[in-house]
Parts: structure tokens; C-alpha cells; sequence
């Protein structure tokens, strides 16, 4: 090392992203020079090969924004090694990925390694063996920056980093970014839980749950990469606005095998094009409608009256119909699946016939049992007794002829439940049918009654408080085998059938051992902020812990009274344009129109949510029902009373203008012409 490296860190570190860089540039160099030609047998081998190369490739670039290591760990001494008395420790940088020299020798480890851990757990109190953690703090891709903490010295006290404040607290326009930089101990202890276990986080605005769910998958697929690449894991989120915000985290964390969907997305069997009203969605919604649909597909199912007579060459074989309904009563009971029950059916009256004939001395091998139970007459009583069900068809059913309805629901719905999901014009066909999004998730359960439905390894479920527990089971459905990781926030809940607690939540996902964990410290909302919007609360979900705020910043919130709203909130959105970052102008739906006709007449350009930010375009004009899960450096938010009134209960208005209150980074104005809600005068 060159003399003025050394007593210029600053320098030095500079130096190791450069050769840390090349040496990423080399690994990704040799991945593209491999020639798989000569060690694949065949075209399919190769072309797997060939998919998995190029996306080792992929998961090489280097990404001009996203820093390769953000921090650094000197270890006292050399880890998981016994060493000798006085032998130094080792240097560790810790970064998105692994890169290695030509020589094999680590030169970044992955921030999901075990040896990388200490950089977000170790303290004064618990130093795990780490003399110095240095932050590095980034300008644009150039190193500018770092801060020192001795955490073997007790003489410096703890102190919050300021690197770790400002990159918590940096504008951001476009995307969500990843917080690989500034994971706190809470949320590291639930990014690294197991695979084996589901974890539910319920967190309130800013407290990072949907980071934290994101990095845990991250984590989870680097520590059983086999496992999951094998069986698949999936994010579900509540639209594809919040999906696109929040796609690219994963490829900068070097993940790129997990799909992304949301419920609608996944129990799409039929088109939806119609809509229900509350008081229908509610009982749709309700998890007693599974009980009924399990009635309705086993009614299907008829119990024998007449024998089956095989005929083989000059020999007939006669199953009696009590001996047929002996066989029919014992699938009955196992409680398989309608579909797997039907497959067996036949196989178990060709093995009646073979008892037969093995009795009167003949010898049949499994080659006859498959062709008697494709014999016409056992096909023909396998269609009057257990004939196949249509799952759509069946929905239909239900939802058009009252008293199929009333036979299944007897004892399960009360009339006026019934009476609310019948359609008032039964449609003719499956096709012509206006299905809502409920009826789909109904003949989604309808399909797993008949079917098994794919179960994958992990499954990652946002903002989860709005789902119904018919949507909860369709979730449950597809992690019944693997685990889940379930984020939300009980006050953020805007939907009629929003979920009351999360006990409740995880039994109908069937994850009921899913362990419960509060997020509470608030990285992103200003405290002032989270404050105010805190006075909604012991409304909208008593017994919830307020955010308490890390993020000091006087002056982030004003609250005007004004006579000309529009106006307003033009000076407004004026004023936070004249600031660095992103904008959102949020207001209850019915306001949107006027607003987007003014800011036209005023030349302010804007985005829909979703749409991405740039330089010269930093407004979005976003309705109230879409602001969940997005995030703008500066809020302006117009008139709070119509947000509420805007919604169907007083419960679920308060609830969304809490969301709407808590989506600001740096600053809120709030602009009101009518008196503002009681709770927050």
C-alpha cells in the first residue's frame, strides 16, 4: 500500500470500490466467455444452461446508483477460527452481492451472509466481536463519505449515525430503493427468521414493513436457494400501481426469479366486469361461504341404486349397488378432493371386479384392472355417481337459482345474507356473467374443492389488512406447504371487510402459528406528521401503538383554513415544487376531476400514480382510494372531510384519510374549506 493511502482512508476506500468494481467486471466477464457447447449432451440441456448463465449474467451488472458496498466490519478476531493469542481480525465490506478477485478472495460479502450480521445487530452492549463499523455515504456512485464507530471502546457513547439519518432521509423520486444500507436491529431479527416459520409484521406508515418483507425474501433465497428455486416464491400486493413502485428493490438486492401478482391477478378464472355493494361483498367475503360451496360441489355427488354388470369375453361380473355404495361412502369420508375422488372411483370398481375374479380362480394383473376400469359400464356409473363438476358453472349456480342457494346455505347464511348474494338478473352462461372480483375468489375456492391447488415455497402478502377471509384462504391456498410472510397495518385497513385482528387474519390463511411482530420506530414519516395523523387512532383501531418518529424536522406540517380550495391547492403544490423531490396532490376521488382541470389551466404538468417521476415532471395527482403504500417527499392534501365522506362508514373514511395523512417523507400541507373532522381539531 502506497504511504498516502494510508494516511488518507478516505482514498483507500475509494481505491477498493475501484478494484471492487473491476473484479465484478472480470466475474461477469467470465460468465459471458463460458462456451457450454462442449459439456452439454443435448439442445435442452443446453438451452437450461444457457437461461441460467444469462441470468447469472444479469445478476452481475453493476449498477451505476446502487453503491456495490455501503459498509465495512473490522472483526477483533478472525471469525468462526480459534485463533492464536493476538492474531488480527479481518476486514469485511459488506454490499448488495458477493465479489470476489481472481484469486477467489472475498472482496464483498453479501449483507445476507451470517459474517455480514454484526453490521446491523452489533451495539455497545453486544459488540459481537467487532472493533470498527464504518457507513459509507455515497454522492451520486462516488464515494464521498464515511463515519467511524468503535464499538470496542467504551469510552465513545451511542450516538445515531448521521450517514444512516440522511440516507434514511433522502428525497427520492421514482421507485421504492431497497434499505439494505440502514436495516435496524427490529427489523434485521425478522429479515433473517427461518424459512420454516410464517411471520406476520404489523406495522405502522414509515415503519419499513414492505422493505422489510421484501429483504426477507432476498434473505430467505440466498439461505435456501435449492429449496425455493425449486418450489417458487411469490409477493402480492394490493395493485399493479404499488407492484410496479415496488419492483425494482429486488434486482438491486441481486434477486431476480420472484413473480410478483395481486390476488385479483391470481384467482383470475373468469373476466371480471361487474361489481358488488358492500353488502354483498361482505357476505361473499365471509369465510362461511366456504362451507357452503363445499355442500353444493359434494351434492353432486349420487349414491348407486342400480349394480354395474361387466361384461369380459363369456364371463359377466356383478357389483351389487350396496357394495357400490360402501365404495362411494368410504371416498365420501376420506374427504379428498372432488376431482382426485372421481379419478379413484373407477380403480376402486375395477378392483371389485377383481376380487371376483381372482375368487372363481382366475389370475388378473394390474393391465385388467385398467381396462375394466375403463370398461363403458363402470365410465357410465362413474358419470351418474360422481359426475365432474364445473367450478365456474357451479358459482352460477349459486349465485342465480335461490333454492340451490338455500339448500347449501340452510343453518350457514341467514336470508338476508342470501337474499344479498343472489343476483337480482341470473346470467345465462359462464361467459355472459358480469362476475365481480368476490365472485372470482368464490370460484377460486370452487377449483381448489375439485383440485389441489400449486403450492409455492414463500409467499410474501401486503398491505393484507384489506383482504376479505375468502381472500385469505385463497392466499392460504397457495402456501400450504411453504411459508408466508404477512405485512400490514390493522389502522390502514379501507375496505368494509377490513380485518380486525390479526389472530383472525392467520387462521384463515391457515398460518394460525405465525409468529406477531410490531414495528414501531418511524424512519420515513416526519414526527410532527405521524403525530397529527396519530389523533385518528383510538378511532380507527383502539389498542394499536402510535409510530414514534426518529425523524425530527420542525416545520413539516401546516394546516390551512382557505376559501378557495383549487386555488389553494395550486399555491400549494407551488410552494412544495419549489422543494427537492417527489410531489403528491392526494384528495378524495370526486375531487379529482376539478383538480386535474386546474392544474391543466395552470400549466403544472402531473403523473397518475404509478407513472414514474422525472426531473421535470415531480407532481402526481393521486386519488385517495390509490394512495396506499406510496410515498412522496411532500404531501399536499385537500379537503379531509370529503376523503371521509368519500367512503361508505365513518370507520373506513377516518381510516383511509389516515393513509392519505401518512404519506409524506419531508413535509404535509393540508388545505380545507369545510370544518375538518373531529378527531383531528
Amino acid at each position: 500500500m502506497h504511504a498516502h493511502a494510508q494516511s488518507d482512508p478516505l482514498a483507500r476506500e475509494r481505491g477498493h470500490l475501484a478494484a471492487s468494481r473491476a473484479a465484478l467486471r472480470a466475474m461477469r466477464e467470465d460468465a459471458e466467455s463460458l462456451d457450454i457447447r462442449d459439456v452439454t449432451a443435448n439442445w435442452v440441456n443446453a438451452a437450461v444452461l444457457e437461461r441460467q448463465l444469462d441470468e447469472r449474467i444479469k445478476s452481475l451488472a453493476d449498477l451505476a446508483h446502487t453503491p456495490l458496498f455501503f459498509g465495512r466490519l473490522d472483526y477483533l478476531h478472525a471469525p468462526g477460527a480459534e485463533q492464536a493469542e493476538g492474531a488480527e481480525g479481518e476486514e469485511f465490506y459488506i454490499g448488495r452481492r458477493h465479489v470476489h478477485d481472481a484469486d477467489g478472495d472475498p472482496m464483498v460479502i453479501d449483507w445476507r451472509a451470517p459474517v455480514s450480521q454484526p453490521f446491523y445487530r452489533a451495539s455497545k452492549k453486544d459488540p459481537m466481536d467487532i472493533a470498527l463499523r464504518r457507513r459509507f455515504g455515497y454522492t451520486g456512485g462516488d464515494l464521498t463519505a464515511y463515519e467511524d464507530e468503535h464499538l470496542s471502546d467504551a469510552s465513545e457513547g451511542e450516538r445515531t449515525s448521521k450517514l444512516l439519518q440522511q440516507e434514511i432521509e433522502r428525497p427520492r423520486v421514482g421507485p421504492m430503493r431497497d434499505i439494505v444500507a440502514t436495516i435496524q436491529p427490529e427489523q434485521d431479527e425478522i429479515v433473517r427468521s427461518g424459512l420454516s416459520g410464517s411471520v406476520c409484521v404489523q406495522g405502522g406508515p414509515g415503519t419499513g414493513k414492505t422493505a422489510v418483507g421484501l429483504h426477507r425474501v432476498a434473505y430467505l433465497l440466498y439461505a435456501h436457494r435449492e429449496r425455493l428455486a425449486r418450489t417458487g416464491t411469490l409477493v402480492i400486493g394490493p395493485n399493479d400501481s404499488f407492484l410496479h413502485y415496488i419492483e425494482q428493490v429486488l434486482p438491486a438486492l441481486g434477486e431476480l426469479e420472484v413473480k410478483q401478482a395481486t390476488v385479483d391477478g391470481l384467482v383470475a378464472h373468469v373476466e371480471v366486469r361487474g361489481s358488488d355493494d358492500a353488502a354483498a361483498a361482505l357476505v361473499k367475503g365471509d369465510a362461511r361461504m366456504a362451507r357452503v360451496l363445499r355442500g353444493a360441489v359434494r351434492s353432486h355427488v349420487t349414491l348407486p341404486t342400480e349394480p354395474v354388470v361387466v361384461v369380459r369375453g363369456s364371463r359377466r361380473w356383478r357389483i351389487p349397488a350396496y357394495e357400490l355404495e360402501e365404495i362411494v361412502r368410504e371416498l365420501l369420508d376420506r374427504d379428498i378432493r372432488y376431482g382426485a375422488a372421481r379419478d379413484a372411483l373407477p380403480q376402486r370398481i375395477a378392483h371389485a371386479v377383481l376380487v371376483r375374479m381372482e375368487q372363481s380362480g382366475e389370475a388378473p394383473d394390474d393391465r385388467v384392472q385398467d381396462a375394466v376400469a375403463r370398461n363403458a359400464a363402470v365410465k357410465a356409473a362413474v358419470k351418474a355417481i360422481w359426475p365432474p363438476v364445473d367450478p365456474a358453472k357451479l358459482v352460477l349456480r349459486l349465485l342465480s337459482d335461490a333454492e340451490f342457494l338455500a339448500a347449501h346455505a340452510e343453518g350457514v347464511l341467514s336470508e338476508e345474507e342470501q337474499k344479498a348474494v343472489l343476483w337480482a338478473k341470473p346470467a345465462r352462461s359462464v361467459k355472459s356473467a358480469k362476475w365481480s372480483a368476490a365472485d372470482a375468489v368464490l370460484i377460486d375456492e370452487a377449483t381448489d374443492l375439485v383440485q389441489r391447488t400449486h403450492s409455492l415455497g414463500h409467499v410474501v402478502l401486503d398491505e393484507a389488512q384489506d383482504l376479505s377471509p375468502m381472500q385469505y384462504r385463497a392466499v392460504g391456498r397457495r402456501c400450504t406447504t411453504g411459508s408466508a410472510t404477512v405485512l400490514g397495518d390493522l389502522a390502514q385497513g379501507t375496505t368494509p371487510w377490513a380485518t380486525r385482528s390479526w389472530a383472525e387474519a392467520l387462521g384463515h390463511l391457515g398460518k394460525g402459528d405465525a409468529v406477531v411482530e410490531e414495528l414501531t420506530a418511524g424512519f420515513r414519516v416526519p414526527r410532527e406528521v405521524i403525530a397529527y395523523a396519530s389523533r385518528l387512532l383510538p378511532d380507527i383501531a383502539p389498542g394499536l401503538a402510535e409510530v414514534d418518529s426518529v425523524r425530527e424536522s420542525p416545520g413539516s406540517l401546516a394546516v390551512r383554513r382557505v376559501d378557495d380550495l383549487d386555488a389553494a391547492c395550486l399555491a400549494a403544490c407551488a410552494e412544495s415544487l419549489r422543494q427537492e423531490g417527489s410531489i403528491g396532490l392526494i384528495a378524495a376521488d370526486a375531487r379529482i376531476p376539478a383538480l386535474a382541470d386546474a392544474l391543466t389551466a395552470a400549466g403544472i404538468t402531473y403523473l397518475s400514480p404509478g407513472e414514474e417521476t422525472t426531473p421535470d415532471t415531480r407532481l402526481t395527482l393521486v386519488p385517495a382510494s390509490l394512495a396506499k403504500g406510496l410515498e412522496y417527499d411532500y404531501v399536499v392534501l385537500d379537503e379531509p372531510a370529503a376523503v371521509v365522506d368519500g367512503e361508505p362508514d365513518e370507520r373506513t373514511g377516518l381510516r383511509r384519510l389516515y393513509v392519505a395523512l401518512t404519506r409524506a417523507v419531508s413535509g404535509l400541507i393540508v388545505v380545507h374549506a369545510t370544518d375538518l373532522p373531529g378527531q383531528l381539531a
